[in-house]
């Protein structure tokens, strides 16, 4: 393979240069319909935007693939998403530009991917661009298929015209082509290697029971002191790390965990990522002091911020933190309703042609909506004339003001002032296509939320949404409702669906959520389990339509599907003591263990839930939990979210506490359940 990679790079090098442009952008509009193609019939956001470019594009699926098989061509597969900025620039760019289009038509099978809806599309395709070429991905995607689906070269974004030393598309499709024809049959040879190389990828010596703490302890290094988060720019939350050091900070009381979190929690909450007036995060700061974001709002990070805050929240009552945390919850659960009741996807960065323009201020427009009100703002919100944004302000907060009650009072009334003038602008797009895998992961986000605020409104609120998605996906679960019919279903729905499910028990004490969490469980391990590797892949093993099986060992936009599959197995051992979970279990950790020496960087959430499953930590209420119902809220507020809660029928009321099978004695009240936790360490 190295030989073949060597010919096309030695081509194409200069040429397909790979860029990693991650963002968003605003919707293509549509001008009078001159141009129509096959992705007019489908549902996603991102497809329509280009159902009306001169490219004759395909959805992903058989009409494209033969297609090009008919005709010998080659194929382009175009992945991105409908906040992405850098994909919406090659759309204008290249895509809209019908004399690039005649090149695309005349030597391409040309097919658009929606990667909210395929992820494990986008999974196979950017580790097989990190494979041939040794550079990291991003988005828009661009790979080079031949006739078979098997990719030989991409890039990431190409501009129109050649510029910093990046080729212009043009070139790079007629150069491509040319390589390929004057190379076809060694290119297509290859084909096996590359399905080698991705299966050799699963294949790590196992260590079993090696000490996790060290892995954890060596994130330390790359952390930023200043301004928290990791150093260097662009800069991501990675809220999954934060979760694990919070984790491991419970479990050891290390200090340099707490204040890894908590500084990257102060800085986010204070800075330019934080939508001051309406709540909410931006998807990652593109310099290291959290000032100027990159302005889209994608659901996943919200519901990563909310489930980070209201843990740290929960060990740190601080009011300028459940403030925070209530509003963004307010945001997700008021801005991100699509016409279904559900959750979408996604809020564009851009309006009105213009990155960040709904968001950001002038001076002049600040000091006329403010009036006599302007001093104080700009004192306390960092205000300028000359802005930090492109003449426009990013509202910064000053970090005195969440030890400041009567500041925050007046902040509050002025921040709805401006919020009311906000609104009148017009509004960033909003991708309205419902991910079940997110939807069930906010109505868990929101349980253990209600249970930390002590909001019993809040699970009223999940409780209805889990009635909703549980009426749409009643007789089967897919991946988006809008597209039930072409878009299938995978891991991360199915587990995330069963953690809503385990929950819901956990917290109400009702087995119909416990015995329906099992069945799916079973189905899931049915649908997903890869033998060959000992892994849950990404999509259902006889529904496949890639090259190669998707089995993915990293955390992505949220904690890898392999984690939480064990984390619910280990639960449901606990539970329903049978042998079958036990066994399931033992299998996912000696495969995770096999992986983390090369893998650790990218595989937090496994760190986290290996631990958890090595703990069993476990709070049993026997009886009615209602006559003892002081000892069950204590028990949900602080210990949901990594021990296990069961419920046995018992003539007497009282609690027992477990930890790798050493229970304590019968607990009937706070004072004994106080006297224990004192005397026993219960992470």
């Amino acid at each position: 393979m190295k030989n073949i990679c060597t010919i096309i790079l030695t081509f194409l090098y200069l040429i397909i240069f790979l860029v990693n442009a991650q963002g968003k952008e605003r919707p293509v509009p549509a001008v009078q319909h001159k141009y129509t193609n096959q992705l007019i019939h489908e549902s996603s956001p991102y497809l329509l935007q280009h159902a009306h470019n001169p490219v004759n594009w395909y959805p992903w699926g058989k009409s494209g693939f033969e297609k090009a098989e008919k005709e010998n061509k080659l194929i382009i597969v175009s992945i991105g998403y409908s906040s992405c900025h850098w994909c919406h620039v090659m759309a204008h760019e290249s895509f809209e530009n019908t004399e690039t289009a005649k090149v695309m038509n005349e030597k391409f099978i040309n097919i658009k991917v929606d990667r909210e809806e395929r992820p494990d599309l986008d999974f196979v395709f950017q580790k097989s661009l990190a494979l041939l070429t040794g550079t990291p991905g991003g988005w828009p995607l661009s790979m080079f298929l031949d006739e078979n689906g098997v990719p030989f070269s991409g890039g990431t974004y190409f501009p129109l015209q050649e510029m910093h030393g990046r080729p212009n598309f043009v070139s790079v499709l007629n150069n491509v082509s040319e390589v390929y024809n004057k190379n076809r049959e060694k290119i297509i040879g290859q084909a096996p290697q590359i399905k080698k190389v991705f299966d050799e990828l699963n294949k790590k010596s196992s260590v079993i029971n090696q000490s996790l703490l060290p892995y954890v302890e060596k994130v330390l290094t790359y952390l930023d002191s200043d301004f928290g988060g990791f150093k260097g720019n662009p800069k991501f939350p990675q809220f999954y790390i934060f979760d694990c050091l919070f984790y491991y900070y419970k479990k050891t009381q290390k200090k340099e965990f707490h204040q890894a979190v908590e500084k990257l929690l102060i800085n986010i909450c204070s800075r330019g990522l934080y939508d001051h007036l309406e709540g909410g995060i931006a998807r990652y700061s593109v310099d290291e002091q959290w000032i100027v974001p990159h302005f889209e709002k994608m659901l996943y990070d919200n519901i990563l911020f909310i489930d980070l805050l209201t843990k740290y929240y929960q060990n740190n009552k601080e009011n300028y933190f459940k403030e925070k945390l209530i509003q963004t919850i307010h945001f997700v659960h008021s801005k991100f309703i699509n016409n279904e009741n559900l959750l979408g996807s996604a809020y564009d960065a851009d309006s009105d042609g213009e990155e960040g323009k709904y968001y950001v201020w002038s001076y002049e427009d600040l000091k006329k909506t403010l009036g006599e009100d302007f001093n104080f703002f700009a004192q306390n919100f960092k205000i300028s004339k000359e802005g930090n944004f492109e003449n426009n302000n990013i509202l910064i907060e000053k970090s005195n003001l969440f030890s400041n009650k009567e500041n925050r009072q007046k902040i509050n009334t002025i921040k709805k002032k401006l919020l009311m003038e906000r609104e009148k602008r017009n509004k960033p797009f909003f991708d309205d296509k419902s991910q079940t895998d997110l939807n069930v992961f906010w109505i868990n986000v929101l349980i253990n939320a209600s249970e930390v605020l002590e909001d019993p409104e809040l699970f009223k609120k999940s409780q209805k949404f889990y009635e909703i998605i549980n009426k749409k996906l009643e007789k089967k679960i897919f991946h988006c409702y809008q597209s039930e019919n072409k878009v299938t279903v995978f891991l991360e729905d199915h587990v995330y669906y069963c953690l809503m499910l385990i929950t819901f028990y956990e917290v109400t004490g009702e087995d119909k959520y416990l015995l329906a969490c099992e069945k799916l469980m079973l189905e899931t391990w049915e649908l997903f389990f890869d033998k060959k590797n000992n892994l849950l892949q990404k999509n259902p093993i006889n529904k496949n339509d890639l090259f190669v099986n998707p089995v993915d060992i990293n955390d992505g936009n949220i904690p890898n599907g392999n984690s939480v599959y064990l984390f619910i197995s280990q639960k449901l051992e606990l539970i329903l003591e049978k042998k079958e979970w036990k066994s399931k279990c033992k299998t996912l950790k000696e495969a995770f263990h096999s992986h983390i020496n090369i893998n650790s960087m990218q595989m937090f959430s496994y760190l986290k839930y290996l631990d958890i499953s090595d703990e069993k930590i476990s709070f049993t209420f026997f009886g009615d939990f209602k006559k003892i119902d002081d000892l069950h809220k204590i028990v949900k507020k602080n210990y949901l979210s990594f021990a296990t809660i069961i419920y046995k029928k018992n003539e007497k009321n009282y609690l027992l506490i477990c930890k790798n099978q050493t229970c304590s004695l019968p607990i009937h009240n706070i004072e004994e359940f106080n006297e224990y936790t004192k005397k026993n360490s219960i992470n």
